[in-house]
């Protein structure tokens, strides 16, 4: 079954929240983990894919959009459509909503900015994985 980790920032900007993002696909990717990240929205995934070349110096994130011919090749994928084939096993959620191809990973990690609303959106995020029996853990960040 699925583990579901909430992963909470202090900060209420976007940019903490991509940072992230950031950080946990780079520790999963380290790790040998093939990770997808999605982002429901078109911008939030081109801001993130350019983020992931320069969030660290000397880091490097071999990754790719989720409609890119060759994908499901790739250890780290962003977008909003996951390909059928591809053999990713933690999924990073970036949207406001559960993604309906969630129970596909091992391991999903919420982000969530520190605002209340996104607060308030992530509590029924919680909800939706609670009332259906999924392993839960929130992680407070310092940033």
């Amino acid at each position: 079954m699925t583990r579901v980790d909430f992963y909470l920032t202090r900060g209420s900007d976007e940019q903490q929240r991509l940072l992230t993002a950031c950080r946990l696909a780079e520790k999963a990717y380290q790790l040998g983990h093939h990770v997808f990240v999605y982002a429901d929205k078109p911008a939030l995934a081109k801001q993130l894919d350019e983020l992931l070349w320069s969030f660290r110096p000397g880091s490097f994130l071999p990754h790719s959009m989720s409609d890119a011919v060759d994908a499901e090749a790739h250890p780290l994928v962003i977008g909003d459509q996951h390909p059928d084939e591809a053999s990713h096993d933690v999924m990073i959620n970036l949207a406001e909503s559960v993604p309906d191809c969630f129970s596909r990973f091992k391991r999903v990690a919420e982000v969530v900015g520190g605002s209340e609303n996104e607060r308030q959106v992530a509590r029924q995020r919680f909800r939706f994985y609670r009332d259906r029996g999924y392993a839960l853990e929130t992680h407070e960040l310092r940033n």
